[in-house]
C-alpha cells in the first residue's frame, strides 16, 4: 500500500483525491504538525512507515546529513500545483518511483525530470 505525508506546504485536497483511489495518505497538517519541525516531521514519517511529500529541499538534506535510508523523500520542484493536479502527478510517476521509495530513497520530481539518488529519468515535459 502506498502511505504518504505531504508537508505544510501542498495542498490538503490531494489528501481526499489520492484517499480515493486507495492511497493511504495523511497532511501534515491534519496530524497537528503545521508547525512542526522538518526533523519531527521525518521522525514521524519514519515510525509510521511514510513517504514525506515535499516542497521543501531541507528535507533531502536532513536525511543526507543523517545518513539514514528512512523514511523516503519526495520532493516536488513544481510550485502552484492545486491538489488535483498534484495528485494526477503523483499518480502518473509513482510506477517509475514506488519501488525505489519502498526500499528507502530520495526522489526529486521537476517538470522535465525525476531524479533518484543520482539515476535520472527523463520524462516528456508535462503541462
Amino acid at each position: 500500500m502506498i502511505r504518504l505525508l505531504p508537508d505544510q506546504g501542498l495542498p490538503r485536497s490531494a489528501v481526499r483525491l489520492l484517499g480515493d483511489v486507495g492511497w493511504d495518505v495523511l497532511h501534515a497538517g491534519d496530524i497537528g504538525m503545521a508547525r512542526s519541525s522538518d526533523s519531527d516531521i521525518l521522525d514521524y514519517a519514519r515510525r509510521e512507515r511514510r513517504v514525506c511529500v515535499t516542497l521543501d529541499a531541507d528535507f533531502h538534506a536532513h536525511l543526507a546529513v543523517s545518513g539514514a535510508a528512512h523514511p523516503s523523500t519526495d520532493r516536488i520542484r513544481i510550485e502552484g500545483l492545486n491538489g488535483c493536479a498534484l495528485a494526477e502527478l503523483l499518480q502518473k510517476v509513482w510506477p517509475m518511483i514506488g519501488d525505489a521509495l519502498d526500499r528507502g530513497a530520495m526522489a526529486t520530481i521537476t517538470e522535465r525530470d525525476i531524479r533518484r539518488g543520482g539515476a535520472t529519468s527523463r520524462n516528456n515535459r508535462r503541462r
